[in-house]
């Protein structure tokens, strides 16, 4: 068993059983296989360690050139218990990027989009004793219509693009739940009047009871009858502790009905933007985030182990950073579990890159997709910030349409108006409540320069000339920096020219850094990166994640205060 601890804390049932481990795999380059009969099949011709994609080293199979279909397969039980009553749900993490899925031969569902979960409800399809699941993966990221974020688009890894990844990433698992269950639930801190509101989405009618604690003592509940899908209420909490930057103070939630148990969990906290301030908890708190791209080099999308993911948020404190922008990829929640936990601020992305943003038709799935991450992660403190787009450059000489940009930032201020959105990080904002901007220079008088005049309304920007102009919003350089090394440059890049030494590099990164820190209209930056990432070598650790600096100068540097914070 690989990755075996329950992939989502936030929605947690006792009874569930984890899928991970060896499956059977199939190569289908024709996309014939369920012609051949596939979906059927007694066995498939080769092995995969799941969830790893079938491109990573940990899969077992480490093939690398475009795969667009694949077909796994296993055998399993499920319990007696779970037969007797209620429903048997299969759910999958993750699957790039059309998944379908069969049940002893016969198809369960399907779903589009290889970044967020799915779940088919199986009872009707088990059989007694061993069943057979079977999924065929399509994945085309050279489309236009397929967001792919940092996958490569040609057969080799190149610039900012990466390994691709193919089919099954994230665990997965079965589950039994009560005919009458719990389906969905969103939780609002209210920090200062020091309580919670509550809407859970129910199957069937129950009694709803919600017990909330924090470290083990009883801080309120409701008791609630539904006679209806949703139900809403409140909790006054005891005791306030409230969630900062560095400290993760969780409530824990039991939500109960009927004979359906969740535990789940909150953090009491607030995101606001005042003036060029961002606020949290009514303080002031610049922003020092850095690059995460979420990639390792043996599981490629998918870390080895849980402890790789606590790794590479603590491996970003050690060097002063509060946070991050999870970039180009929708992270799995048990990283975000982790944030949570150690008070690690994140945006939340998705990975545009791929997708041809001049086209209508690339709206559909795009929506569908950003809808289902936002409504996944709604519930984590540690998200402070949405950023469905990155970078929208000319797809094929076509400049993207402004309408698709705005569409999606509307929709994700209809889903969650509790955070900022950001409609594209760096190039070319449309209607956004941060005016962030993506700026490599790697002179820090000209670098300071650009930026000196904000609060007389004036900001420079290399995108002006096909962007709205900066209408007062707050500011946040959220690229900067990717500075590279001149032993670097030998197997790879990074921006601008190799300082000649360590302490060249010290003195530019400071400098950049200061530049930011001391300008009193600057809410936050975000340095590219934390870590290698194959040909790309301008992190301030390897791809192996060992410190390529003195991590305490790194962390002087980041942790000086902030002239906003004033």
């Amino acid at each position: 068993m690989v990755r075996a601890e329950h992939p989502n804390p936030q929605f947690y049932r006792t009874e569930w059983e984890n899928l991970n481990g060896e499956w059977e795999f199939s190569f289908d380059f024709g996309a014939t296989g369920k012609e051949r009969g596939l979906p059927t099949a007694q066995k498939l011709d080769q092995k995969i360690l799941v969830p790893f994609c079938p491109e990573s080293k940990l899969s077992g199979v480490e093939y690398k050139d475009f795969m667009n279909c694949v077909w796994y397969r296993r055998e399993f039980t499920v319990p007696e218990s779970w037969r007797a009553s209620g429903r048997v749900l299969l759910h999958f993490g993750a699957v790039d990027y059309q998944a379908t899925v069969y049940i002893n031969g016969k198809e369960a569902g399907a779903h589009t989009g290889g970044y967020t979960p799915f779940q088919l409800d199986i009872t009707g399809l088990l059989l007694d004793g061993s069943n057979v699941v079977t999924v065929c993966a399509e994945d085309d990221n050279r489309s236009g219509l397929q967001p792919c974020g940092k996958q490569a688009h040609q057969y080799f890894s190149a610039n900012c693009d990466y390994t691709r990844t193919t089919g099954i990433w994230q665990t997965v698992w079965l589950e039994h739940v009560p005919e009458s269950h719990i389906r969905q639930f969103r939780f609002y801190p209210d920090r200062k009047n020091g309580r919670v509101s509550f809407e859970v989405f129910t199957t069937g009618t129950q009694e709803l009871r919600v017990d909330v604690s924090y470290q083990g003592k009883p801080m309120g509940s409701a008791a609630l009858p539904s006679d209806a899908d949703v139900i809403r209420g409140e909790v006054q909490l005891a005791e306030t502790h409230l969630w900062e930057p560095g400290h993760g103070r969780l409530y824990d939630v039991e939500l109960t009905f009927g004979e359906d148990k969740v535990t789940s969990y909150f953090g009491l906290r607030e995101v606001k933007l005042d003036g060029y301030k961002f606020l949290l908890n009514g303080e002031s708190v610049f922003q020092r985030l850095v690059l995460d791209q979420g990639f390792y080099p043996d599981g490629i999308y998918t870390a080895p182990t849980e402890e790789d993911l606590i790794k590479d948020i603590e491996l970003s404190l050690d060097a002063g950073f509060n946070g991050a922008r999870l970039h180009e990829k929708v992270f799995e929640p048990r990283f975000l579990y982790h944030c949570d936990k150690m008070g690690y601020l994140v945006w939340g992305e998705y990975p545009n890159w791929g997708l041809d943003h001049s086209r209508m038709e690339a709206l559909p799935d795009y929506l569908k997709g950003w809808r289902e991450a936002v409504n996944r992660d709604f519930n984590h403190p540690a998200i402070i910030g949405w950023c469905p787009f990155n970078e929208t450059w000319d797809y094929e000489n076509k400049r993207q349409w402004a309408p698709l940009l705005s569409s999606v930032y509307d929709l994700t201020k209809d889903l969650d108006p509790t955070r900022p959105c950001i409609d594209t990080s760096g190039n070319y904002h449309v209607v956004t409540d941060i005016f962030d901007i993506h700026d490599y220079d790697q002179n820090p008088e000209t670098f300071a320069k650009r930026f000196e005049k904000i609060g007389e309304g004036i900001l420079e920007n290399h995108c002006n000339d096909r962007q709205q102009y900066h209408l007062g919003e707050p500011v946040f350089v959220s690229e900067y920096g990717g500075i590279s090394r001149a032993s670097d440059k030998e197997k790879g890049w990074g921006y601008g020219d190799s300082p000649k030494d360590d302490e060249a590099f010290y003195k530019r990164y400071e400098g950049l850094t200061t530049a930011l820190l001391d300008n009193p209209y600057m809410l936050g930056f975000c340095y590219t990166q934390l870590y290698d990432i194959e040909q790309e070598v301008n992190g301030l650790y390897t791809y192996e994640r060992q410190p390529k600096f003195e991590i305490e100068r790194i962390h002087a540097i980041n942790t000086k205060k902030a002239a906003i914070e004033e």
